[in-house]
């Protein structure tokens, strides 16, 4: 192993429903980072949240089908552990191969390749800053922020960027009177409308509600995913994305546009079926008007949520009235290969593997200026 190599780990899956979705992406990941610049250690999560390290001819079995893809937790794994010292993750038994790797090489970046829960939601981040290992992408706050489609509404609204007409409704609330929560969507948004959790991200969970009839079962699935959900209200619309980059000083690519084939963007459409979507880069017949909006406000938003590294921010354009909405924020954008993120930047002219590599450098820059803060008061 040269010493100029980095040793990059690449963290995926994850207890969340978005699992097979992420072990996708980290094999796009996986394929694209120069192997003469990094030496590339897989760490998988499991379904049941513990890490493994797989070997990578068990997670590179599968990866001609998404719906196959899963982690082997019986063949070759390591449980591993995190912690701050020179070993940073430790494998809990001592076992050959991955284990080995691991204890001998200080890891410099761990790349978070997690979609929704646990994964995109500060936990894991928060994880990775006890254990003072630099990892791609927001921090924290941002992360938390940033799933929370409620939290980061309000904190977009207060600086002035749109977002669409939504009911915020809690469990508890729903649960005591439901026909009155019903009744408010029904009287402030119209039908259809769409129901949502909060805290999900990869279309689970999303329902269309077309008849007041349906309304509580939709509201009722939408509570299997979170404890808080959003009524929304259906707009006939463009689905504008635009992919940001950077730290202190984000820019935005050009924007692409998303034309679903189901009836709404749906996890199917996104993950599953090829010909779920169909993506248009650059998204075409935009004002410059339009576009210049699109990106200053995504750069705006990437600074109000306090993000970092990345994050690609979707809009809808209301085809009747022209009005722009943003939608929502997304710290771990989708990166295989159809993905939109990495389109966006490559469209723009920086390619899938130079993209890895700005991203691993923002993340060295990052950790590096959180280090140099005191940890320690002295009057």
């Amino acid at each position: 192993m040269s010493h100029n190599k980095k040793n990059i780990a690449l963290v995926f899956g994850g207890k969340s429903g978005e699992h097979e979705v992420s072990i996708a992406s980290a094999l796009s990941v996986y394929k694209a980072l120069d192997k003469n610049k990094y030496d590339v250690l897989l760490i998988g999560i499991d379904k049941t949240g513990r890490w493994l390290a797989p070997s990578e001819t068990e997670v590179l079995a599968h990866t001609d089908n998404p719906r196959l893809l899963k982690l082997n937790s019986e063949k070759e794994s390591v449980s591993l552990i995190p912690f701050e010292s020179n070993q940073q993750i430790v494998p809990l038994q001592n076992t050959q191969g991955a284990a080995q790797k691991l204890s001998a090489h200080k890891i410099d970046v761990i790349i978070p390749i997690l979609h929704g829960t646990f994964g995109e939601d500060g936990t894991i981040q928060g994880l990775l800053e006890l254990s003072n290992i630099p990892y791609v992408g927001s921090g924290v706050l941002g992360s938390a922020v940033g799933m929370d489609k409620d939290v980061s509404r309000r904190l977009l609204k207060a600086a002035g960027i749109p977002t669409v007409p939504t009911l915020t409704v809690k469990k508890h609330d729903y649960i005591r009177n439901p026909q009155k929560i019903i009744d408010q969507a029904l009287q402030t948004l119209g039908l259809p409308f769409f129901v949502k959790p909060a805290n999900m991200g990869s279309s689970v969970g999303v329902y269309k509600v077309k008849t007041a009839d349906d309304a509580a079962t939709q509201i009722q699935n939408a509570f299997q995913y979170d404890h808080k959900i959003l009524i929304e209200k259906s707009i006939s619309a463009r689905e504008l994305e635009c992919s940001v980059l950077g730290n202190d000083n984000p820019k935005a690519s050009i924007v692409g546009e998303i034309i679903p084939q189901h009836e709404f963007y749906s996890y199917e459409a996104k993950y599953i079926d090829e010909n779920g979507a169909l993506l248009k880069i650059p998204a075409e017949d935009l004002s410059a008007d339009i576009i210049q909006k699109i990106q200053s406000y995504s750069t705006q938003a990437f600074q109000v949520l306090e993000c970092s590294g990345m994050a690609r921010v979707d809009f809808f354009l209301d085809r009747n009235s022209g009005e722009l909405y943003l939608n929502e924020i997304n710290t771990i954008p989708g990166f295989t290969k159809i993905s939109m993120y990495p389109k966006l930047w490559e469209a723009s002219g920086l390619g899938y593997a130079e993209l890895l590599d700005e991203l691993i450098q923002l993340a060295i820059e990052k950790h590096k200026k959180k280090n140099e803060l005191k940890t320690s008061f002295e009057p």
